[in-house]
């Protein structure tokens, strides 16, 4: 009877370990699955990769099919105005036509979403260059738009000068604000 209850127990401790090491595993392939796309469309973009990589950690914790609740879609949680908008700058009449066309189809594809929400986020990053804040007013454009950024520095005599610190702390919208911090601080972790 103990040497069956002493064997029943090793059994669950080595399942327990089994199922522990296999979610582990599970979960890094889940979490790294589109790191090619994601390396090769940040340095096309002369984005960090891991600033990407934390974006689309947060955005939709790399759901290609995840559509959100201002129809954003994919993995980057890209906007149909957003796709459209790079459509006509491509100057690619394929691009231009799927993206007035079937927009969503081509959100779902995961190499165009990536190539897509990296042309946004560098072209956000543009206005903020050299800033001091210029991630984290990057990511609240990405976020909540750069109006919204203009909004929250308009006190500032430059806001090219209002540290990251401060910038964070005007942000007048609780989930910007959060959704900012929790991306710098998972960026600063990969860099790491």
């Amino acid at each position: 009877m103990n040497r069956r209850i002493v064997t029943s127990g090793v059994f669950l401790i080595v399942i327990a370990i089994a199922v522990a090491v296999g979610s582990y595993f599970a979960n890094d392939y889940w979490i790294h699955r589109y790191d090619e796309l994601i390396n090769r469309q940040a340095a096309v973009y002369r984005l960090d990769n891991r600033l990407v990589w934390s974006v689309i950690y947060e955005e939709t914790y790399f759901r290609a099919w995840k559509v959100g609740n201002d129809a954003e879609v994919g993995l980057m949680q890209v906007t149909p105005a957003v796709a459209r908008e790079w459509g006509r700058e491509t100057g690619l009449k394929e691009f231009e036509k799927q993206s007035n066309e079937n927009v969503e189809a081509l959100l779902r594809d995961p190499e165009r979403n990536i190539q897509i929400g990296c042309w946004y986020l560098e072209r956000l990053g543009e206005k903020y260059h050299d800033y001091a804040a210029e991630s984290a007013m990057t990511l609240a454009a990405y976020n909540a738009g750069p109006s919204r950024v203009d909004e929250w520095t308009r006190q500032s005599p430059d806001p090219s000068r209002i540290s990251e610190e401060d910038f964070v702390r005007s942000i007048a919208i609780a989930s910007t604000k959060s959704y900012v911090t929790s991306i710098l601080q998972r960026y600063r972790d990969q860099k790491r």
